[in-house]
């Protein structure tokens, strides 16, 4: 049935394209109310098209469905290679779900160069769909670099700090330093890939595809330097400590439009889980790389709270969050058991709700107050309930309140982590007590007690569009938090897929994953 539906309408190359079709239509589009409108039509079409593949998705599955392959530079061996599993088909349905949000909200709150913006956003959900959905390594790479053109833009001509453009500047940079690690280790990959079949005498000399490329084994050694490789890459990007100072700076200069994408969208760790873990499975659980690996992701849960705990703006509190709630992840993908891989995939996605919920928060105190500070604060919930509550919400999801989606995926990793070992699990314990001090420090003085001095007094609350948005947010934070049940069985085939090649079952991983299922 997949297979027919393919042949006639390539749902995955419509879903990828539309975007950027609608950024070149917008081009001829003068008025800035039409520009809004049509924005947010592609952006929900985007949204429909990317549910119902969710709704079409066979679960419990580790096959790659939706499946479009076709040569795109066949002496180099690249293809034009798209597909979904349970590791990437829950992220197309984010951030479609995210950027109609950004769109809603940038409604009102961006008034210049409105046709930029709305072309810029729609460039960075194809780049983004690129990265989701590409199982050929130079496709994602190309996607991946992309990617810095519409987020550059953003960030330097729409961000609100004084220092937006060095902010910019840092971030292009950075992901580019990782990059051309990356593109190291992809040739590498492929250069292996070649001596293997010039020594069996394969007609097809070259590949980069995900798919041929794990049926091609690769000496420890190799597979050693290629993970620091591609670590680096992905580290850079994710940001995973110490390789974080540019997100605080993004974050906190950049739009909150660009600053729930960065911190909604887990694109490096990602990266761990779709290439760098089931392609390099015995250097991924040899004991040096994961102590390191892991000691890092213990690093920045520390690290990342007790900074966020003495910050007193709320967009670079919610940046050193991100870097500790993205140390949970590492621990949980490099425990390298069931548990810890499906709980650092099902955060990454829950991420997506609650931080990026907390970053809207932001815009919505920031149009308020001019300011995220928490001196302009105090009291807030007198004049501003319906705002307090959301706030609240998203907030107790953020630091894993059971009854939302943070606690499901932080209990998953937690039992992952103990499971490898006692101590992993007991320092991350310490990450999740000082998550719920530094975020009820910060909601307490800034919505609670006494009306504070510098709030207005003529405070709204929640607009039409602002309710929109949280009420979304809201429902998939306590979708998720109650009945977790059919998103875990989406990626329960592929996590399970990925914990047979660490365990180097590769008939079991090869037959019931890392297949393809048109």
């Amino acid at each position: 049935m997949l297979e027919e539906l393919t042949a006639v309408f390539p749902i995955l190359s419509c879903i990828l394209f539309l975007p950027v079709a609608g950024a070149i239509v917008l081009w001829f589009v003068d008025d800035e109310d039409m520009v809004r409108s049509s924005t947010l039509a592609i952006a929900l079409v985007e949204l429909a098209l990317s549910v119902f593949i969710l709704l079409r998705f066979v679960p419990e599955s580790a096959a790659m469905q939706f499946s479009e392959r076709m040569q795109w530079i066949p002496a180099l061996g690249i293809s034009y290679h798209l597909a979904v599993d349970g590791i990437s088909v829950m992220f197309v349905g984010l951030t479609a779900f995210l950027t109609v949000l950004v769109v809603v909200y940038s409604w009102d709150t961006i008034r210049q160069q409105v046709k930029l913006y709305m072309m810029c956003l729609l460039a960075l959900e194809t780049t983004t769909m690129g990265v989701f959905l590409s199982l050929d390594l130079i496709l994602f790479f190309v996607f991946w670099e992309l990617m810095l053109i519409p987020s550059y833009f953003l960030i330097k001509l729409w961000g609100g700090g004084a220092d937006r453009h060095y902010a910019a500047l840092k971030f292009v940079i950075y992901t580019l330093l990782g990059s051309v690690f990356m593109l190291v280790g992809i040739a590498l990959l492929d250069i292996n890939y070649h001596q293997w079949a010039t020594l069996h005498h394969s007609d097809h000399a070259y590949s980069f595809d995900l798919l041929d490329l794990l049926t091609v084994p690769i000496p420890i050694s190799q597979q050693i330097l290629i993970f620091w490789l591609l670590f680096l890459g992905f580290a850079f990007k994710a940001p995973v400590f110490p390789f974080h100072t540019w997100l605080p700076d993004a974050l906190l200069e950049g739009p909150i439009g660009m600053a729930v994408v960065l911190a909604g969208l887990k694109l490096g760790t990602f990266g761990f889980i779709r290439f760098s873990i089931p392609l390099l499975p015995d250097a991924s659980k040899s004991g040096p790389i994961v102590s390191i690996v892991v000691g890092l992701g213990l690093c920045a849960i520390l690290y990342g709270a007790w900074m966020a705990l003495v910050q007193t703006d709320f967009r670079r509190l919610l940046a050193y969050s991100s870097v500790s709630h993205l140390g949970f992840v590492v621990v949980g993908l490099f425990a390298l058991n069931y548990q810890g891989l499906q709980g650092s995939l099902l955060t990454m996605i829950n991420l997506g709700f609650s931080t990026a919920g907390l970053f809207f928060i932001a815009g919505f105190l920031y149009s308020r107050q001019q300011t995220t500070q928490l001196s302009a604060f105090g009291g807030m919930a007198k004049q501003v309930p319906l705002l307090a509550t959301f706030f609240l919400i998203i907030g107790l999801a953020s630091i894993g309140l059971p009854g939302t989606n943070g606690f499901v995926g932080e209990f998953l990793i937690l039992l992952g982590a103990f499971e490898a070992k006692w101590w992993y699990g007991s320092i991350a314990v310490l990450g999740v007590i000082f998550g719920a001090a530094y975020f009820l420090w910060y909601y307490e003085r800034s919505m609670l007690g006494p009306l504070g001095t510098s709030v207005k007094s003529s405070m709204s609350d929640l607009q039409l569009r602002e309710m929109v948005i949280a009420v979304s947010l809201s429902i998939m934070i306590l979708w998720i938090g109650l009945y977790p049940s059919p998103f875990l069985r989406i990626m329960n085939g592929s996590v399970q897929a990925v914990v047979d090649r660490l365990q180097h079952e590769k008939t079991a991983a090869l037959d019931n994953g890392m297949t393809e299922r048109k």
